[in-house]
C-alpha cells in the first residue's frame, strides 16, 4: 500500500539547490497581481474562476528559464500565483455583493484590501496545520496537484540528460494533452466556433399534481471538457461516481419533481431570453425549459447542496479528528520545546508556536474591522472569535473538497453561502435584520473567512505539487504570504476600475456569484430564506453517514451544474476500463488509485505496469493544464476588448465529435503499448 509518509520526492530530501531565491519571490508576487486580476475579471464576467496553480507554473518556468531557475524556484513562483488568483476569487464572491445590496454605491478599497489581506492570511496561517492532516495523512487525489506535479517535472526537470530521461518513457503525451485541451476549450470559449455545453430535455407528458397540470420534463446534459475529462481519469471510478450520483439526485429526481409540482420557470427579461436561447443554439422553446430547470437548481436544488455540505465538511473534519489532533500536538511540542523536532526538509512548516501566535494577533485586526463597519463592540468581539474558529472549519472543508475534485471544480461559492448563513443567523440574534446596514454587516464578516477558504483549495494543490516534487514546505508558505500581500492592494483597484467600466450587476459584467450572495444574506436577514431545502440537504447528508457514503463528493454534484459532473463521472468510466485492461495482463491494480503521486514524477526505469498508467496521467495532466491555460488567455482577450467569436450561438455538434474523440484518446493512448508486441516481451 503506497505510503505518503515516506514517498520519496523528485528532488531528494537531502539535496539542497535553491528555492526561496529574490528572483522566484518577485515572479511569483508579478504573476499573482496579473493573474489574480485576470481571475477577477474573468470571475465577475463568466461566473467562473480559474486555479492558477497550472498556468502559474507555466508562466514562472518561462519566466525563470532565461535566469536559469531551478525547479523549486518555479515552483516558487507558482506559489505566489496560486495565492493571488485564489484571493481574487474570496473578493469576488462577496465584495461586489455589497453594490447589489445598495450598501456601498462605489467599491470602499480600504475595507476591501484589509478583508481580502486578512482572510488570505488567515488560509494560509490555518493551512499549515492542516497540511499534512489534509495531503499525507489521507488519500485524496488532490487531481490539479498532480497535474502541476507532471508539468513541473517533465518541463522543467532536475537536471538529467535527455538521454537518461527517454529511458524511461515519451514525455510527449503531456504537451499533446495540453495542445488538444487548449486548442477545443479556445474553439469553445475564445472563437465560440461550438458549443462547450450539451442540453437536452425530455417530456413524457403532462400530469395534475395538486390541482394544477404540468409537464414531466428531465434534463440531461453534459460539458464537453477535456480537463474534466482528466480529472475523472485521475480520482478513479469510485470519487467520480459519487460525484455524478449527487448529480442524479438533484437534477434527475428533484428537480423533475419540482417543476411538476409548480410547473417549470420561465424567462422573462431580455437577458433571461438571450440566456436561453445560447443553451440551445437559438431555439428559444426548448431553450425555455433548460433555462427552466437551471432556475430552479438557482433556487432550490444548490441549497440543498449547502445543507449537505454543511453536515458533510463537519463530518469529514469528525472523520480527521486524529490527523487534526496529531498536527495539534506536534504544535503544542514546538511551542513548549520552543524549537519543533528535527524533520527533513521536505516536512519543515513554518515555526508552528509563531504560526499559532500570528492567528490569535490577527484576531485583534478582525475584531477592529468588525467594530469599523457595524459600530457594535459586542457583536464585533463575539464575530471575531466566530470568523477565527470558523475560518479553520471552512478551510479544512474548502480544502478536501479541492483535493476530491480539484480546485477549478471546487464549489468554494458553497462554502461561502454556508458561511454567510451562519453569520446572518448570529446576526438574526442579535437583533440586526431586514436593513441595508445589517446586509452589508453580514457580508463583510463573512468575507474575512470567505477569502480564507478561497485559499485554501490552491494552496493545498499547490502544496501537493511541491510535497511530490521535493518542495520545502515553509518556504512554499512564505511564497504564499508574499502572493496574498502583492495581490490584496491591487484587487481592490481591479474590482472597482470594473465597475467604473462595465458597472456590475450589468450585462457587461453579471456578478453571479455576488448576485447568490447578496440573495442568501437577503434570504436570511429578509426572512425569505428557502430552509426546507437546506434542511433537506442537511437530512440526506446524515443519511449518507449512516449508510457510510462519502458526503461531500455527493454534496458536491448537488450543487454544481449537472454538465459539470457528467464529464468527470465518464473520466473515471475511462480510467475503470483502463484499470481492468491493466487486471488483465498483469494481475489486480488495488491500491494504484493512490500511486498516481509516484507516476506522476518518475523519469526513469518505469515498470511495464507502470508506463501504461503514467502514461494516462501524463495525457490527462495535459488536458487539465491546456484548458487551465486557456482560461487565463480568453481572460486577456476578453479584458482587451477584442472579439474574435465567430457566432452567436454556436453548434453544439462539431465539440461534441471533438469532445468525443478526446475521449476516445483517453482511453486509447495508455492502452495502446499493451498491444504493442516489444512491449510485451519485456
Amino acid at each position: 500500500m503506497f505510503a505518503r509518509e515516506n514517498f520519496q520526492s523528485f528532488i531528494p530530501a537531502k539535496r539542497q539547490m535553491p528555492e526561496l531565491t529574490m528572483k522566484a519571490v518577485l515572479v511569483g508576487a508579478l504573476l499573482a497581481i496579473v493573474l489574480g486580476s485576470a481571475n477577477a475579471y474573468f470571475g465577475l464576467y463568466a461566473g467562473m474562476t480559474v486555479s492558477a496553480a497550472i498556468p502559474g507554473a507555466v508562466m514562472a518556468f518561462a519566466l525563470l528559464k532565461p535566469l536559469k531557475g531551478t525547479i523549486l524556484e518555479v515552483n516558487i513562483g507558482m506559489m505566489g500565483a496560486a495565492a493571488g488568483t485564489a484571493l481574487a476569487a474570496g473578493v469576488i464572491f462577496t465584495i461586489p455583493a455589497m453594490l447589489l445590496l445598495n450598501a456601498w454605491t462605489e467599491i470602499h478599497y480600504i475595507e476591501t484590501t484589509i478583508v481580502a489581506m486578512l482572510g488570505g492570511l488567515l488560509g494560509v496561517l490555518w493551512m499549515v496545520s492542516l497540511r499534512r492532516a489534509l495531503i499525507i495523512k489521507t488519500d485524496l487525489p488532490f487531481p490539479e496537484g498532480v497535474a502541476v506535479a507532471a508539468v513541473l517535472t517533465t518541463t522543467v526537470g532536475d537536471g538529467l540528460s535527455k538521454e537518461k530521461r527517454q529511458s524511461g518513457m515519451s514525455g510527449i503525451w503531456l504537451p499533446l494533452g495540453a495542445v488538444l485541451g487548449a486548442l477545443l476549450k479556445f474553439g469553445q470559449v475564445g472563437l465560440h466556433a461550438f458549443q462547450g455545453k450539451l442540453h437536452g430535455i425530455f417530456n413524457i407528458g403532462r400530469y395534475n399534481i395538486g390541482g394544477g397540470e404540468h409537464d414531466g420534463l428531465f434534463y440531461g446534459g453534459v460539458a464537453t471538457s477535456p480537463a474534466l475529462l482528466g480529472v475523472g481519469w485521475i480520482i478513479g471510478p469510485r470519487i467520480a461516481s459519487f460525484v455524478f450520483v449527487g448529480g442524479l439526485l438533484g437534477w434527475v429526481i428533484i428537480a423533475p419533481l419540482i417543476a411538476l409540482a409548480i410547473g417549470i420557470p420561465t424567462p422573462t427579461t431580455p437577458e433571461q431570453i438571450s440566456d436561453a436561447m445560447a443553451m440551445t443554439g437559438g431555439n428559444l422553446e426548448v431553450g425555455k425549459l433548460i433555462w427552466g430547470f437551471y432556475k430552479i437548481w438557482e433556487d432550490y436544488i444548490r441549497y440543498i447542496g449547502v445543507g449537505a455540505m454543511v453536515v458533510g465538511g463537519l463530518w469529514t473534519i469528525f472523520k480527521l479528528r486524529h490527523n487534526l489532533a496529531d498536527g495539534i500536538r506536534e504544535a503544542i511540542i514546538g511551542v513548549k520545546s520552543g524549537q519543533e523536532q528535527a524533520k527533513k526538509r521536505t516536512d519543515q512548516d513554518l515555526n508552528f508556536k509563531y504560526v499559532f501566535l500570528a492567528i490569535g494577533a490577527l484576531t485583534i485586526p478582525v475584531f477592529l474591522l468588525y467594530v469599523w463597519i457595524s459600530n457594535n463592540w459586542v457583536v464585533s468581539g463575539i464575530m471575531a472569535v466566530f470568523a477565527i474558529l470558523f475560518a479553520f472549519i471552512a478551510s479544512a472543508i474548502a480544502g478536501y473538497m479541492a483535493g476530491l475534485v480539484g480546485s477549478s471544480n471546487n464549489p468554494t461559492s458553497g462554502v461561502t453561502v454556508s458561511v454567510l448563513l451562519l453569520t446572518c443567523l448570529i446576526l438574526l440574534g442579535f437583533g440586526m435584520s431586514g436593513s441595508v446596514g445589517a446586509y452589508g454587516v453580514a457580508l463583510l464578516i463573512a468575507a474575512v473567512i470567505a477569502c480564507c477558504a478561497a485559499i485554501s483549495g490552491d494552496v493545498l494543490q499547490s502544496m501537493t505539487a511541491g510535497q511530490m516534487i521535493g518542495a520545502t514546505p515553509y518556504k512554499q508558505q512564505l511564497a504564499e504570504i508574499v502572493g496574498i500581500l502583492a495581490a490584496a492592494p491591487v484587487l481592490a483597484l481591479v474590482v472597482s476600475a470594473l465597475h467604473q467600466a462595465y458597472t456590475i450587476g450589468s450585462t457587461n459584467l453579471p456578478a453571479p456569484q455576488a448576485f447568490l450572495m447578496s440573495g442568501v444574506v437577503r434570504g436570511v436577514l429578509g426572512g425569505e430564506m428557502v430552509w426546507p431545502f437546506v434542511l433537506a440537504g442537511m437530512i440526506l447528508a446524515f443519511v449518507l453517514v449512516l449508510i457510510n457514503v462519502p458526503v461531500l463528493p455527493v454534496a458536491i454534484g448537488i450543487y454544481l451544474p449537472f454538465t459539470l459532473g457528467t464529464p468527470i463521472f465518464c473520466g473515471g468510466i475511462i480510467r475503470y476500463i483502463t484499470n481492468k485492461k491493466i487486471d488483465k495482463h498483469f494481475g489486480s491494480t488495488e491500491g494504484e488509485e493512490t500511486s498516481e503521486w509516484e507516476l506522476a514524477i518518475k523519469q526513469t526505469d518505469v515498470k511495464p505496469k507502470d508506463r501504461v498508467l503514467r502514461t494516462g496521467l501524463l495525457f490527462t495532466a495535459g488536458l487539465i493544464a491546456g484548458e487551465a491555460l486557456t482560461g487565463v488567455i480568453v481572460a486577456f482577450i476578453i479584458i482587451a476588448g477584442l472579439n474574435i467569436t465567430l457566432f452567436e450561438f454556436p453548434p453544439v455538434l462539431p465539440g461534441l465529435l471533438l469532445w468525443l474523440f478526446i475521449a476516445l484518446l483517453v482511453f486509447y493512448i495508455p492502452l495502446r503499448i499493451l498491444y504493442n508486441k516489444d512491449f510485451k516481451e519485456k
